[in-house]
């Protein structure tokens, strides 16, 4: 079965040496590559993670991606199997400045491997439906790219939680009807909520990345039932085996074992649409980057 990775993190940073470590993995570009050929992974959606892109035109830069090498943004220098979601920088853009911003955006927004645009609430204590995203939507909508957008649980204590509730998505979603939005880890742990608001909202979808981290083992499932018992209710709840997308949120969690207890989440008549399909449907430019690999 070939699987897309829709939710990855590909960034040298000291923190993810540690993570890595402890999914039983080393935070390089040759590790990465090593799961993809062990899991058939045969492509990943890379979340935006630096912090250092510069200003072209007077508005906030977008985070990339940068494990492989310091990011080419004229010669694309990164894995062909990986493309990467633009991240946002949502404290720093004001009403006076979010134009500008869009214009940064828009900039990588036109080059193939940019495949959509992360927002990250609770991280960046600014709600995803403020009126500065408003014009990275207009973007989205013009350029066909989703917004993922962090939801749940968060990795440091300092974050502020209010900001990452997935009732938030809905009214993001309800505003700008014709962007695909993607609930980043199901809400983790408000599930119901999250399952909501993609029921109700025909624009909006759901990531399975991150609800664990390390090394599970073959055991865990079992363990844990309860919880994967209520996140199945709420799946089944929506009903719509056509919104939900695998992820990873490497390097966080083992990815075989991850793999392997989504298997038995997701009901197997819907695997391939699960770790395959629906990334194709909803960060549409991966059909031509996977042509082109």
């Amino acid at each position: 079965m070939k699987i897309i990775d829709a939710h990855m993190h590909y960034f040298n940073i000291e923190g993810f040496k540690t993570v890595a470590a402890n999914a039983g993995y080393e935070n390089t570009a040759a590790c990465w590559q090593q799961i993809c050929e062990e899991n058939n992974i045969v492509f990943s959606v890379a979340m935006g993670n630096t912090e250092d892109v510069p200003s072209r035109y007077g508005g906030i830069s977008p985070r990339l991606i940068d494990l492989n090498a310091p990011f080419d943004d004229i010669k694309y220098n990164q894995p062909d199997n990986i493309g990467y979601c633009l991240g946002v920088k949502s404290e720093q853009i004001t009403l006076e400045n979010a134009g500008k911003t869009a214009l940064e955006f828009e900039y990588y927004a036109q080059k193939p491997q940019c495949v959509g645009i992360k927002i990250y609430p609770g991280y960046r204590p600014v709600y995803v439906y403020d009126k500065r995203h408003w014009p990275l939507f207009e973007l989205a909508r013009a350029y066909n790219l989703p917004v993922a957008v962090h939801t749940g649980d968060t990795a440091s204590s300092d974050a502020r939680l209010k900001y990452a509730h997935p009732l938030t998505v809905d009214e993001a979603a309800a505003d700008f009807p014709d962007v695909k939005f993607v609930i980043c880890h199901c809400g983790n742990p408000w599930f119901a909520d999250a399952t909501e608001v993609a029921a109700k909202n025909p624009n909006v979808y759901i990531d399975l990345s991150g609800l664990l981290e390390g090394i599970p083992g073959p055991d865990f499932y079992n363990k844990q039932k309860a919880y994967f018992d209520y996140l199945s209710m709420w799946l089944n709840y929506m009903g719509r085996w056509d919104k939900l997308m695998y992820g990873s949120d490497w390097p966080l969690v083992n990815i075989t074992d991850y793999i392997n207890i989504l298997k038995q989440v997701v009901p197997q008549e819907h695997h391939e649409e699960f770790f395959y399909g629906n990334a194709l449907n909803v960060y549409g430019r991966i059909k031509n980057l996977l042509h082109d690999c």
